[in-house]
């Protein structure tokens, strides 16, 4: 009894037996990751209901709080209404639900725009096709009147590749879409399987949302009777700093793409631009990726418009590229401030990694990750230097060659041999 009562020999015991299982699942990974990875997937599979819930209930849970702390309990304290245990937890689930609705109507009402706007844009193109092609080559003879050369050249090539298009078109594309429809056709179960998941995972969010304190109460009394005090509280900063920035770079980036897509929509109106609902909904919504997403969004809609009409092209790509100055320089700013910290360099780079491991979503994720990430590497940095007594004055760094050692970092220095020596 006293073996296991003695805290030295159970956290060397401890010690002993993490590094070991460390290094056989080290060995598993390198020699067996077919089968690490599948599963993986397979845990990912079962769990993705919680996944789900846990995703939908951290992007309600503002708009809880909103409703809780800015709507119902300012009017309960003007009418001067006492609201107790059992009331409280009444007005809870309601806004739980409310927000659930929100988000459910919020979502149909997207898709209710969108999917009419697609498939008209869709019968339109394939209908008028050709009559987009006369339109653009007689545009373009208008232009090249003055140069019978290079109308001559630029007439060839536009019947040429033309041709090619309508080919592509008939011959690939079409397959293409018949073949994706034979294997939507044969993946309805995946899609099932996508809405089990989905409307599981909002039945979860609700239990989460409504004892979110009870959760977060358990998670603190697990940090802290794992680990010293002095460690769950670091654990814990780290957590606020990490809920922060996702939180601070998520809701600002929502609204700013909502603000761009109603500006959007506003300036297409105006200038008569084909499909501007469209073309709105689809700038607005990939503006939420950073750097690259307005440019995603714009290419594929200066394409559609350029089918209609070539002028109103060029006016679209004038004003998205203005749209776009706008937000980069003062809106964005103004919404996000400086919430993650990272320089354009840091920017870049968390889009492309993120977007090359995991696609869209980690071009979307991967800034706020780089921000958390670069915040605790450059904590730890400063920590360092800190304990070394060395500035943490970045100009210093910058202006001179190499630092001279102080008096107390060289006697530690000598110590440290000496220690070493005997």
């Amino acid at each position: 009894m006293k073996f296991f009562g003695d805290n030295h020999y159970f956290n060397w015991g401890l010690t002993g037996f993490l590094v070991a299982a460390a290094s056989m699942l080290f060995y598993f990974g390198i020699f067996h990751m077919e089968i690490l990875i599948t599963g993986i997937s397979v845990l990912f599979q079962i769990t993705m209901p919680l996944i789900y819930g846990a995703v939908i209930a951290y992007l309600l849970n503002p708009v809880l709080n909103f409703l809780e702390k800015k709507v119902i309990y300012p009017v309960a304290s003007l009418k001067k209404h006492k609201i107790g245990k059992r009331s409280g937890r009444l007005i809870r689930y309601l806004c739980v639900l409310l927000s659930v609705f929100l988000l459910c109507w919020l979502v149909y009402a997207l898709v209710m725009t969108i999917l009419p706007e697609i498939i008209n844009s869709v019968v339109n193109i394939s209908n008028n096709f050709p009559a987009y092609m006369d339109d653009i080559q007689e545009w373009v003879t208008k232009k090249l009147e003055n140069n019978p050369d290079l109308n001559a050249l630029a007439v060839n090539l536009f019947n040429k590749y033309a041709v090619q298009f309508e080919n592509y078109l008939t011959r690939d594309i079409l397959p293409q879409l018949q073949t994706t429809l034979m294997q939507l056709s044969s993946g309805v179960w995946d899609v099932l399987v996508f809405l089990k998941n989905i409307v599981i995972g909002i039945i979860v969010s609700v239990y989460i949302l409504a004892d979110k304190e009870t959760f977060t109460a358990k998670g603190k009394m697990f940090l802290y009777a794992v680990f010293s005090t002095k460690w769950a509280n670091r654990i814990l900063a780290n957590v606020r700093f990490t809920h922060e920035t996702f939180g601070g770079f998520i809701s600002g980036k929502l609204v700013d793409s909502l603000i761009i897509g109603i500006l959007c929509y506003v300036g297409t109106s105006v200038m008569g631009t084909p499909y501007s609902v469209l073309v709105s909904v689809v700038v607005g919504v990939t503006n939420i990726i950073p750097f690259f997403g307005p440019y995603l969004g714009a290419v594929p809609c200066a394409f559609l418009i350029l089918l209609v009409n070539p002028m109103q092209c060029l006016y679209f790509i004038i004003f998205i590229l203005v749209l776009q100055q706008f937000d980069g320089n003062i809106l964005g700013p103004k919404i996000l401030g400086e919430s993650t910290g990272l320089s354009s360099f840091m920017v870049i780079l968390a889009i492309l990694v993120g977007g090359g491991l995991f696609g869209i979503v980690g071009m979307f994720v991967g800034v706020p990750v780089c921000a958390v990430l670069y915040a605790l590497l450059w904590n730890t940095i400063k920590k360092s230097l800190a304990r070394r007594h060395l500035p943490l004055d970045m100009k210093i760094y910058e202006t001179s060659g190499y630092l001279k050692a102080n008096i107390e970092e060289k006697k530690r220095e000598e110590n440290t041999e000496k220690e070493e020596e005997l």
